[in-house]
C-alpha cells in the first residue's frame, strides 16, 4: 500500500493504464456513438497514454524534470481524437499542480484532481454532461469528499476518486440522446474509468473487480446501417495538428475561429524545452479554413485529417476532384490552366465571390480545392466554398496568399488519395513556400525597410518590405539571397514582361546558389516584375 505518490509509482500508473486501455480497446471503440461514432475512441485514449510512457521512457535517468512534467508533454504532444485530448488535458491539469511537489499523498492528489476537472471543461469550446467531463469531475468530487469525510489516505482518496467515475459513467447513459438510443455509455469516461483504476492498482496493489463494459448491440459494426442514432452522412473532417510559435493571444483568437468553424473543439497547451505549444482539436466541413486559422496564429505541423464517418476510399471517378485557382493574370491563367487548373482570372474590379462559386459549380466536380492566391481572396473563396457545400460539394480553400504557394499546392494534388488527405498535403506545401516578390513604388511611404519614394524598386517577402533599392535587377537578387539565407531546394519565378530580368536573375542563381533547383514562368500579372516562391 502505497502512502504517496513518487515518480516512480507515476511512471507506474501510466504503464499500468496503457495495459488496460489496451485490453480494452475494441470494447471502448464500440462504445462510440458521441460526439460522432467513428468508432475510434478506444484506439486513441491508448495513442495518447502510450505517448505519454513513450516520453517518460525517452528521458529515463538523463533528467531530474517530474515525471508528472513529462508524462503531460508527451500526451498533449502526442494526443490523438477528441478524448485523447481531453486526457493529456487532464494529465497536464494534475502536473500544473503537482510537479515539483514532494511525494503526492491523498489530499494533494484530490486538489489536482479536482483542478485538472476544472481546467479540462475549459479546454473544451462546448462541454456537454454525459462525457468524458462528466465523469472526469465526479472522480475529483468524490476524492474530495473522501479527504473532506477524514478518509484522506491515498488509497481511501484513489479508491474513492475511481468508484465515483465509475457512479457517473452509468449515469451517462440517460444524459445524452445519442447514449440513451444506443444503450451505451460515453466511450471517453468508460476509458477515463479504466485510468482511475489503474492508478488504484498501482497504489493498492489490488485490481478493482468491475463489470465488464457494455458493448453495442453489433460489435465492431460501424457501418450504421443498424445505428438510428447515428447523424446522416454528409461532408466533415477531424482536424488536428500541433502548434508552435504561438502566443496566448493568437490562440484566443483561433479558439473563437475554430468555435465558428466547427465543433468538438479542444486545445490544449503544454510547455516544451523549446517554448509552449498546444494540441488543437475540431471538427470542421472545411478543412483548409481549420489549417489556415493554425498558419495565422503559429506553426501547424503534424497535421492529420480523417473523416467523420469511416468510409472506404476508393478513387474517385474521372471528373469526380477539379482545383479551381483564383489569378492575377492572363499569363498565370494559361500556367494553371497548362496544370490542369480551372481559373477565375481578376478583372480591373477584382474577383467577387460569385465569380469563385460559378467556377466551382461549373466544373461538375463533387470534390474541389479553391487556390485564393492572395491573402485579401481567402475570405471571399471561404464564402464561395460555404455556398457550394450547400449545393452538395465538397470544398476546401488551401490558403495560398501567392501564385507561387498555390503552384506549390497543385504541384503535390493527388486525386487518388482521400480528399481531406490532398487538402492538407497541398496546405502544407502551400505553407512551406516563403513568397516574395518584387514592385516599383509609386508614392512616397514607411516601411518596415525604411522610407521609399516614388519610383524607388521595393523587394517584399511575406507582405513586408525588405529591400529598396534603385536597380530593378540588383533588387531582385538581393531579394533572392535574403530568402536562400534560410535555406532552400527550389526557386519558382514568375516574371512578367521583361525576359532580359529573368535571364539576369537566372543567371546570378546559377552563380551564387548552383544547387538550386529554378522553375521559370512567363506571364506574371502587370506592375509585378518578378514573384519568387522559394521550398
Amino acid at each position: 500500500m502505497l502512502p504517496a505518490l513518487d515518480d516512480a509509482a507515476v511512471g507506474q500508473w501510466y504503464r499500468t493504464a496503457v495495459e488496460a486501455l489496451s485490453e480494452a480497446r475494441a470494447r471502448l471503440d464500440d462504445l462510440n456513438v458521441f460526439p460522432v461514432p467513428d468508432g475510434d475512441t478506444g484506439t486513441n485514449l491508448l495513442l495518447t497514454a502510450q505517448a505519454a510512457v513513450a516520453a517518460l521512457d525517452a528521458e529515463g535517468a538523463r533528467t531530474t524534470e517530474s515525471a508528472w512534467s513529462v508524462l503531460a508533454r508527451g500526451a498533449v504532444l502526442g494526443a490523438r481524437g477528441n478524448s485523447g485530448t481531453i486526457l493529456a488535458q487532464l494529465l497536464r491539469g494534475l502536473a500544473d499542480q503537482l510537479a515539483g511537489q514532494p511525494a503526492t499523498d491523498g489530499p494533494a492528489l484530490a486538489a489536482a484532481l479536482a483542478k485538472a476537472a476544472d481546467t479540462a471543461y475549459t479546454a473544451v469550446a462546448d462541454p456537454e454532461e454525459g462525457t468524458f467531463l462528466t465523469v472526469a469531475r465526479a472522480g475529483a468530487d468524490a476524492a474530495v469528499a473522501s479527504v473532506d469525510a477524514g478518509r484522506a489516505a491515498l488509497a481511501d482518496v484513489v479508491r474513492a476518486a475511481a468508484d465515483g467515475a465509475r457512479v457517473a459513467l452509468d449515469q451517462t447513459t440517460g444524459q445524452l440522446a445519442a447514449l440513451r438510443d444506443a444503450g451505451v455509455v460515453d466511450a471517453g469516461g468508460a476509458g477515463l474509468c479504466l485510468v482511475l483504476d489503474a492508478l488504484v492498482t498501482t497504489v493498492t496493489g489490488v485490481e478493482p473487480v468491475r463489470p465488464a463494459l457494455a458493448r453495442r448491440h453489433a460489435a465492431h459494426d460501424h457501418s450504421g446501417e443498424h445505428a438510428p442514432h447515428q447523424p446522416p452522412p454528409g461532408p466533415g473532417s477531424e482536424v488536428q495538428y500541433l502548434l508552435a510559435d504561438a502566443d496566448d493571444e493568437s490562440v484566443a483568437r483561433l479558439h473563437v475561429r475554430l468555435a465558428e468553424l466547427g465543433d468538438s473543439l479542444v486545445v490544449v497547451g503544454v510547455d516544451t524545452p523549446t517554448g509552449r505549444e498546444w494540441n488543437v482539436h475540431v471538427h470542421v466541413a472545411d478543412v483548409g479554413a481549420a489549417i489556415e486559422a493554425g498558419i495565422e496564429a503559429g506553426r501547424p505541423y503534424r497535421i492529420s485529417v480523417s473523416p467523420l464517418a469511416p468510409l472506404p476510399a476508393p478513387a474517385p471517378e474521372a471528373g469526380g476532384r477539379a482545383i479551381v485557382a483564383v489569378v492575377p493574370s492572363d499569363g498565370l491563367a494559361e500556367v494553371f490552366s497548362g496544370e490542369g487548373v480551372r481559373v477565375v482570372t481578376c478583372g480591373p474590379g477584382g474577383v467577387s465571390e460569385d465569380d469563385v462559386l460559378r467556377e466551382i459549380l461549373a466544373s461538375g466536380a463533387l470534390e474541389c480545392m479553391v487556390l485564393p492566391n492572395d491573402g485579401d481572396l481567402i475570405p471571399i473563396a471561404a464564402r464561395a466554398a460555404a455556398r457550394a457545400r450547400a449545393e452538395g460539394r465538397e470544398v476546401g480553400v488551401v490558403p495560398t496568399r501567392s501564385p507561387v504557394q498555390g503552384l506549390a499546392a497543385i504541384a503535390v494534388a493527388d486525386p487518388t488519395t482521400r480528399f481531406g488527405d490532398d487538402v492538407v498535403a497541398m496546405a502544407e506545401a502551400a505553407a512551406a513556400t516563403r513568397w516574395a516578390e518584387v514592385f516599383v513604388a509609386d508614392q512616397e511611404a514607411l516601411t518596415s525597410a525604411g522610407r521609399c519614394r516614388p519610383g524607388d524598386v521595393l523587394g517584399s517577402a511575406e507582405g513586408d518590405v525588405v529591400v529598396i533599392g534603385s536597380e530593378l535587377a540588383a533588387v531582385c537578387c538581393d531579394l533572392l539571397d535574403r530568402l536562400l539565407s534560410a535555406g532552400g531546394e527550389m526557386a519558382t519565378l514568375v516574371v512578367g514582361e521583361d525576359a532580359a530580368l529573368a535571364d539576369t536573375v537566372c543567371a546570378h542563381l546559377a552563380t551564387a546558389h548552383p544547387t538550386i533547383e529554378v522553375a521559370r514562368y512567363a506571364g506574371g500579372p502587370g506592375g509585378v516584375p518578378l514573384q519568387i516562391g522559394v521550398e
